[in-house]
């Protein structure tokens, strides 16, 4: 599933803008082609990130992968609630299985991200 109101990366990350914060986690299509996640590293808060760099390392029973920061800028919270719980993100990666809050420090570094349709040819669906 990939939701019409949100920003995408080709590394499977999403993004929701809401002001000069961005919401990140990964994609429906990322977590199931890693199949039952069992831990996730995450950054902590106050941390600044440069759009590309890995943020969080994904630990699943078939892989290990990293997450991408979609934007620059600051890391203002994290998803404490995936230390104990990271089966979240296979049960709603859009919504209670969100990662990290960046406060972007250039919202133009949106307009490099793929659309909904974009990411639904990435995916070929």
């Amino acid at each position: 599933m990939v939701r019409d109101d949100l920003l995408y990366t080709k590394e499977h990350e999403w993004i929701k803008a809401d002001g000069d914060v961005g919401i990140v986690g990964i994609t429906d299509y990322a977590q199931s082609e890693l199949g039952d996640i069992v831990f996730i590293e995450l950054p902590a808060a106050k941390k600044s990130i440069a759009a590309g760099e890995a943020f969080a390392t994904i630990e699943a029973v078939k892989a290990v992968s990293d997450v991408y920061a979609p934007v620059s800028g600051e890391i203002i919270e994290v998803n404490e609630a995936l230390r104990t719980a990271p089966d979240i993100v296979n049960n709603d990666p859009y919504g209670d299985g969100w990662m990290v809050k960046i406060k972007m420090s250039d919202r133009s570094e949106l307009d490099n991200l793929l659309s909904p349709q974009d990411y639904k040819d990435l995916i070929g669906e």
